[in-house]
């Protein structure tokens, strides 16, 4: 297979660059690169309903990704990752909070 016309096939493809389901996931990783610099951010500055939000909607689209036809992996695995990232900053907030109660007490 020729280099012009594996372009042509990735071109025309139901999940090709015409479409959403390239575009999607592209867009979507900036989400999760946000999400990774947010791991230098002090836990208490971290918002709890932004992070429940990118959690839960990451989890939920991850799913739907592998529900649809074409199937979107790309997609799918961007979702996960945002999720992922909100769970992972919800797991911070939590034992901030919880060691901010053991001072307290």
């Amino acid at each position: 297979m020729t280099t012009a016309s594996r372009f042509k096939s990735l071109w025309n493809s139901p999940v090709g660059p015409k479409t959403v389901h390239f575009w999607a996931p592209l867009m979507k990783w900036a989400l999760v690169i946000a999400g990774l610099g947010d791991l230098n951010r002090p836990a208490e500055k971290l918002s709890v309903g932004q992070q429940t939000t990118l959690a839960v909607s990451g989890l939920i689209w991850t799913r739907w990704c592998l529900i649809i036809k074409p199937k979107n992996y790309p997609l799918s695995a961007s979702n996960f990752f945002v999720g992922l990232c909100g769970v992972y900053q919800l797991a911070r907030i939590y034992k901030y909070e919880q060691s901010k109660k053991k001072i307290e007490a």
